[in-house]
């Protein structure tokens, strides 16, 4: 039988159709053959009978060599339900056998997929570092000496190892990114409520996301575009809006940390510095910021009450039976005890709080650029202090969740004396799923790098290059419109873009063949937009894709004297959006100067 370890899915599927049935499901078997029982990596290994069923129902669906993932073999982390494949938490004493497959289960199934084997992780999903499970201490997959990550420590080093092709995981506070960047690894932290969490045993409802982790890109891509599926079920999940933004535009706007936080580390800032360096040459605007409030935020998951949604979970197990627990996860989860249903008030209000902040300070930029983790702890090192790097490791992901962002972890080189992976990771708004692929493609595309802990290296301009998805079915039942005022991110009109589904499509300016004025006695202030033989300048607006379905609705909202017109942009195409009647001219006074609206109101 081939050696299958290191394929990619498209490698799997095309075996997979071109083999008889039996040959097939025998790779499988043959695959999981290799597969060692004493594997830190992995709690449950599916047997060749679970394999034979799984594969019978596969081939009782119709036309089923053209299902997406047909045959192709992936890893749920073990707080992900399988029927016929207990579910323990990494905790022997809350091991149950479920009856029916998790809801991302079913329709990695119904794609084709085969689950294989359930992979270790940081008990009860509590941790960052991977070394908190009875079923044992998961390294990186690129060192025996350094911590895997966590929670989702098995996730990712069976596809580091090239053991399954994709995996999935569950990201409350960064647990599927940190794993990504400790292996070496695509991860991809959905939007929130944007996969089921039907069948997932929660650590926080209100902000867990089963993520996924991959070789590359398009793998990425290709899984979640199938598993992004609304789940009524689900009280948290979210449906997908009709039109996701596939792109940032050429030049992103991203904010940067002003002062990296590294702690005790000393080898991770050189490579920041060089990603920060290859962004910018790729056209991206980087905004070194003060990444205060996001830090305080973090803070939270764990200082404030939000242990008490784990409590819930293992409250049987906590108070009954502590000694079955993790010591530490015990010590983490018990705190939850000190805390009053008034402090919870107390808590969401300044996470609340805190969030307004980030929206605030941050409405003119596209999303962040950080360092996926701060440090590359050895494993005795954490089993020196269990908590302290634990905690550190969260730096840059703990506030993702709270803030209701989408993020995507990628590879950003090695370190210079360990040679541990580094990684960086791209955050925007919900919902921006694709344009995060799109912009990682635009960094990854064009290099050879190293996958996982292979000996293999991606195609320049081709492993990582995500497809163009398919015609959308909304195609030409959008407009592009241009906003010059109170409608800019940040501003107060801009939520009437949001309430019509509009999509950001990039930053630009008007040729410069423009004036704006400050009108009079308009609440909330606007300006107006006018056309000039001569003597213009250009003008700072932003575009946005608004449904057809909804402009009509949008434009009523539009007050004399301004209305919808046609605009020329500096690069000579023309677009529809704000302009002003002339009577709106009178006693205006005249802010081009400025060179946008955004940078008049700063001025005043």
């Amino acid at each position: 039988m081939t050696d299958t370890i290191g394929w990619t899915i498209p490698e799997w599927l095309t075996a997979q159709r071109e083999s008889s049935s039996e040959d097939a499901i025998a790779r499988i078997i043959s695959l999981v053959s290799t597969y060692k029982k004493d594997d830190v990596a992995m709690i449950t290994i599916a047997d060749e009978e679970f394999l034979r069923k799984q594969w019978a129902e596969l081939q009782s669906i119709p036309n089923c060599k053209d299902l997406p993932l047909y045959g192709v073999p992936f890893a749920p982390k073990d707080n992900i339900d399988v029927a016929g494949l207990p579910t323990t938490v990494a905790c022997p004493a809350f091991k149950y056998e479920p009856e029916k497959d998790a809801e991302v289960i079913k329709t990695l199934k119904a794609a084709g997929a085969i689950p294989v084997c359930k992979t270790n992780m940081d008990q009860f999903a509590t941790g960052l570092v991977g070394t908190r499970s009875p079923y044992g201490i998961v390294p990186s997959a690129l060192s025996d000496l350094h911590c895997a990550g966590g929670s989702s420590s098995g996730s990712s080093n069976v596809v580091a190892r090239g053991l399954v092709p994709f995996s999935l995981g569950s990201d409350t506070a960064g647990s599927g990114r940190v794993p990504a960047m400790h292996n070496n690894l695509i991860g991809l932290k959905p939007s929130k409520g944007a996969l089921s969490a039907t069948g997932v045993v929660p650590a926080c409802r209100e902000l867990d996301c089963v993520s996924i982790f991959a070789q590359n890109l398009p793998d990425s891509r290709e899984v979640f575009g199938i598993v992004a599926k609304y789940d009524p079920a689900d009280a948290y999940a979210r449906p997908l809006p009709e039109k996701m933004l596939n792109s940032f535009g050429p030049r992103p706007r991203l904010a940067i940390p002003d002062v990296p936080q590294w702690f005790t580390d000393t080898q991770n800032d050189p490579l920041w510095k060089q990603a920060v360096a290859e962004f910018q040459a790729l056209g991206v605007e980087l905004v070194p910021s003060d990444f205060t409030p996001m830090y305080r935020l973090g803070a939270c998951l764990f200082e404030g009450p939000w242990v008490a949604e784990r409590y819930t979970v293992v409250r049987k197990i906590i108070e009954n039976d502590p000694d079955a627990m993790d010591p530490t996860v015990r010590k983490i989860i018990g705190s939850a005890t000190k805390f009053s249903a008034a402090d919870k008030f107390d808590w969401e209000h300044l996470r609340r709080d805190l969030v307004r902040e980030i929206e605030t300070k941050f409405a003119d930029c596209d999303g962040f650029l950080v360092p996926t983790a701060p440090m590359s702890p050895t494993i005795a090192e954490i089993q020196a202090d269990p908590f302290g790097p634990n905690f550190n490791q969260g730096t840059y992901t703990n506030f993702v969740n709270f803030s209701d962002l989408a993020a995507l972890a990628i590879p950003a080189g090695f370190r210079s004396e360990d040679r541990m992976p580094f990684g960086v990771t791209l955050i925007s708004r919900k919902h921006t799923d694709y344009a995060l692929l799109d912009l990682a493609q635009r960094y990854l595309g064009p290099k050879s790098r190293k996958i996982g802990a292979l000996e293999k290296v991606t195609i320049p301009h081709k492993t990582d290059i995500v497809p163009p998805l398919p015609a959308e079915k909304d195609a030409g039942r959008s407009i592009n419109v241009a906003v010059v005022g109170a409608h800019l991110k940040g501003l107060p009109l801009h939520y009437q873009l949001e309430d019509v589904k509009a999509e950001f499509v990039s930053s630009t300016t008007t040729s410069p063949n423009y004036k704006l004025y400050a009108l009079k006695n308009t609440a909330p202030a606007k300006p107006g937009l006018r056309r000039v033989p001569e003597g213009g300048s250009e003008v700072a607006l932003e575009i946005y894709s608004v449904p057809i379905a909804r402009f009509g609705e949008f434009v009523a909202l539009i007050p004399s004297p301004l209305g919808i017109g046609s605009i020329e942009l500096k690069d000579g195409t023309w677009i529809k959006g704000f302009i002003c009647e002339e009577v709106g001219y009178l006693d205006a006074a005249d802010v081009s100067s400025f060179g946008g609206w955004k940078a008049y109101l700063a001025s005043i």
